[in-house]
């Protein structure tokens, strides 16, 4: 069984920057891919970036060259940094540990709100 904890949510102005980290307990965390989705109120859970265990980035296009994701393998730790913030950012960001249908995980989510 894999838990997840995101850490780093919180109230920051517009142009604002930042860095949201989640911990994933387990053996499996190298070898999976990692990713952070985003769900606003009202709105469909969307996907923000995601991160393969050989370090390659996808990224949704509202984020782009904003956002970055990364990882550290030794850490079990997937991280968000979040440059330039807009207010259309405000969401509720959910961490994910995909590996296959049967290791499909979800953090518990942590708020993130831009706003002045």
């Amino acid at each position: 069984q894999v838990q997840l904890v995101e850490f780093g949510g919180g109230l920051v102005q517009p142009g604002g920057s930042l860095r949201l980290s989640c911990a994933a307990s387990g053996s499996i965390f190298s070898i999976s891919v990692m990713g952070w989705y985003r769900q606003a109120p009202g709105k469909q859970r969307e996907l923000v970036a995601t991160i393969s265990s050989g370090g390659l980035t996808n990224y949704a296009d509202s984020v782009k060259d904003r956002f970055t994701i990364s990882r550290d393998n030794a850490k079990n730790t997937v991280y968000l940094q979040m440059n330039s913030l807009k207010p259309e950012d405000t969401a509720v960001y959910y961490c994910n540990l995909f590996l296959g249908v049967y290791h499909n995980y979800w953090g518990q989510g942590t708020q993130v709100t831009v706003s002045s």
